[in-house]
């Protein structure tokens, strides 16, 4: 009989259906592994197009197991149940089909199904959708902030390798996984350890949107029979939107359950900041570069959209996205001067940078910042490099803003840090 095969992490039709079984029962010979060669050249990724139906921040889409809204959610041989509820983020969607299918619609565009362990993949599939066998068991996460929502989850033991060594991590977990021997270090993103990802019987890659820069890397991945996931969370400019990508964790990994609960938590601790509405106090969000020029956040950026939902204005609300693929931009101290000289806060991101040890380090990096408002009044604070790993802790990080806004006190922030 012929039957389904996967190749490139498609569903490639060859006739009839098959089992679904790990990407690494098929036995490739090394040779195939040496013959690849990278490229280290960047490429310009175009911006998505299409993308899923945009909603007000906190609506939420109906379920309608009976009529669902679009017709990717229908597929062939599938029986369409309902759609998963999802009230802030516009960058995704999740249908659920009988017998515990599911499908992941990222921006529009990118299309997975997730097929339960030993059930059959329906024949005559798009060739555009990217069958995952579920839930997947030896995960290789190159896709450095997923990984505390699959911990949050409770997902972090199928995460058996990662992209980042012990000492590209701020959060434990993963360095805890990494020092006791549960998860391998098995290359960065743009140049993974193929032979390690076969013999470790890697049946999915977590991906970031940094793949796109290296698309030889993705497309070989998927010639070795590695389904790809591209995590395209930061593309949501809502911060809320961007945690609820706990729930596509939740539908790859079946926990759903757990994404909702955890995210339900994180959305009521923004709820009970209260409706501060606009302070009317402004915030500078930046970090600096090498070369002298300054590196700020897009005002459609998820930052911003904190600082906005702690009842602050941000400073560099001019600075639109364009549709880029990252939030962030650089522009020169002489422009960064002229918006944020009079803002009330400026915030160090040390995300990307070295941390400073106190508010003196920024005049010492340039004098200029001596003649900033916010310099001489004592209101510089600084952000460690953990948020950006700790997506799940968003309105943590919310509520510090407003500590910071309404003269709470520092040491009941879990993020931010006044710099003296």
């Amino acid at each position: 009989m012929d039957m389904l095969r996967i190749g490139r992490g498609r569903a490639d039709t060859a006739g009839s259906r098959r089992m679904v079984r790990g990407a690494a029962g098929t036995a490739l010979p090394l040779l195939l592994l040496t013959a690849a060669v990278l490229m280290a050249a960047e490429v310009s990724v175009p911006a998505a197009q299409g993308g899923a139906k945009a909603l007000p921040q906190g609506s939420a889409r109906e379920t309608s197991p009976a009529a669902p809204e679009t017709a990717e959610a229908l597929l062939e041989g599938l029986v369409y149940e309902g759609e998963m509820e999802v009230s802030c983020a516009e960058s995704f969607r999740v249908f659920h089909y009988s017998g515990g299918y599911r499908q992941i619609v990222v921006c529009g565009e990118d299309r997975y199904l997730l097929v339960p362990d030993s059930a059959e993949i329906p024949a005559d599939l798009p060739e555009d959708v990217t069958v995952i066998g579920s839930p997947p068991a030896r995960v290789y996460d190159a896709a450095t902030a997923s990984m505390s929502l699959i911990d949050a989850i409770g997902a972090l033991d199928r995460v058996t390798m990662t992209g980042t060594d012990v000492s590209g991590w701020e959060i434990e977990a993963p360095k805890e996984a990494l020092l006791a021997g549960a998860m391998t270090y098995a290359g960065k993103y743009s140049a993974p350890n193929y032979e390690m990802l076969l013999e470790g019987e890697c049946d999915l890659a977590v991906e970031s949107m940094m793949i796109y820069h290296v698309p030889e890397v993705k497309e070989m991945l998927e010639d070795l029979g590695i389904p790809v996931f591209v995590d395209r969370s930061s593309t949501e400019t809502g911060p809320l939107g961007r945690m609820e990508w706990l729930k596509v964790y939740g539908a790859l990994f079946d926990r759903e359950a757990e994404a909702e609960r955890v995210f339900s938590e994180q959305a009521e601790i923004v709820a009970n900041l209260g409706d501060y509405g606009n302070t009317g106090l402004t915030v500078a969000f930046f970090s600096l570069s090498s070369d002298g020029s300054v590196v700020v956040r897009r005002s459609g950026d998820y930052i911003p959209g904190m600082i906005r939902l702690a009842g602050g204005v941000y400073a560099l609300d001019g600075l639109e996205n364009r549709d880029l693929l990252t939030g962030s931009a650089r522009i020169s101290m002489e422009a960064f001067y002229a918006e944020a000289c009079d803002a009330d806060f400026l915030i160090y991101n040390a995300t990307i940078s070295e941390p400073l040890r106190e508010a003196a380090d920024l005049v010492a990096e340039d004098s200029v910042f001596a003649e900033f408002r916010a310099y001489e009044e004592g209101n510089v604070w600084q952000l460690p490099g953990s948020l950006y790993q700790s997506p799940d802790r968003t309105g943590e990080f919310i509520r510090d803003l407003n500590i910071m806004l309404t003269g709470g006190d520092p040491a009941g922030c879990a993020f931010l840090a006044k710099l003296e």
